[in-house]
């Protein structure tokens, strides 16, 4: 009989629990997530339950990733409705860290990838990163996994987290997962919640104009400006869209191209407001 999900504030408790797991041979699969399940972070947490004998997820809504004008109190969070849906799911350990004890008082130590984390999401959002890969750092330390899953929704997000991994010598695989869409093709993400009926609508154009970029190169089209000027020009056929980049960017450097060569992967990257809610989308394209 499988036992019930247990959770798990301590991080003393989680070190002795990962510590025994592994005295005991036992493959430990991670997902960490900022909560508010959708079918995204369940598929990632499927993948683990297929591939390791023991699961765990994390719930942290972590503010050292958010802005001062961003959304960190509005960010939705239903603790409740998470730990139904995992513990449908049998996943064997929650971790819901407690903001005061993972960042003390006194908290001083950040990581930082550099060079991958200056451009796109970095761009726009210059202390994100920092943020993602101190949390992500202090997660994989408290967990200790054989196997880390991320979605392929946040591309930039687990490029960096592979350089940090190798950077910082974890014997950890990271495991990128494909995207998981509505029907209609938008993206699940937790902030979809705050678009209003139009901006739901009007979003499907993040996912309709990587679509158009595929379909471009299909037919022979290689000059990535000219596929990057079509993809503009639908996003902004809605009167709520504000871009903040179309990008193509080689699949492992996430350095941009400016044509499209065979045998190569690349991919074509969204991030665009739709009325005040910020989305991100894109596509692998390989030859």
């Amino acid at each position: 009989m499988h036992e019930k999900l247990k959770t798990i504030s301590s991080i003393d408790k989680i070190h002795s629990l990962t510590k025994t797991l592994k005295k005991e041979g036992k493959s430990i699969g991670f997902v960490p997530t900022m909560g508010y399940l959708h079918e995204g972070h369940l598929s990632l947490v499927r993948e683990s339950k297929k591939n390791n004998d023991i699961t765990f997820v994390s719930v942290f809504v972590n503010p050292k990733q958010f802005a001062p004008a961003e959304d960190l109190t509005t960010y939705p969070r239903d603790f409740e409705r998470d730990k139904k849906l995992l513990a449908e799911l049998r996943a064997d350990y929650l971790f819901y860290p407690d903001v005061e004890d993972f960042y003390s008082n006194d908290f001083q130590t950040y990581v930082s990838v550099n060079e991958i984390t200056k451009i796109l999401e970095g761009e726009f959002r210059p202390s994100h990163f920092r943020g993602v890969t101190t949390v992500v750092a202090m997660l994989f330390n408290c967990v200790n996994p054989d196997n880390a899953y991320f979605g392929q929704k946040d591309a930039q997000q687990a490029a960096v987290i592979k350089q940090m991994i190798k950077d910082l010598k974890y014997d950890i695989k990271i495991n990128v997962c494909p995207i998981v869409r509505e029907e209609d093709g938008l993206a699940m993400s937790s902030r979809n919640v705050f678009l209003n009926d139009k901006e739901r609508l009007d979003a499907l154009v993040l996912s309709k104009s990587l679509k158009l970029a595929e379909e471009l190169i299909n037919v022979g089209e290689k000059e990535t400006e000219k596929i990057l000027y079509e993809m503009k020009k639908l996003i902004n056929s809605v009167d709520t869209s504000q871009l903040d980049y179309a990008s193509i960017v080689e699949f492992d450097s996430f350095i941009k191209t400016n044509r499209i060569e065979e045998g190569k992967s690349y991919y074509v990257l969204i991030a665009c407001k739709i009325g005040k809610t910020r989305l991100i989308d894109n596509r692998l394209i390989s030859f």
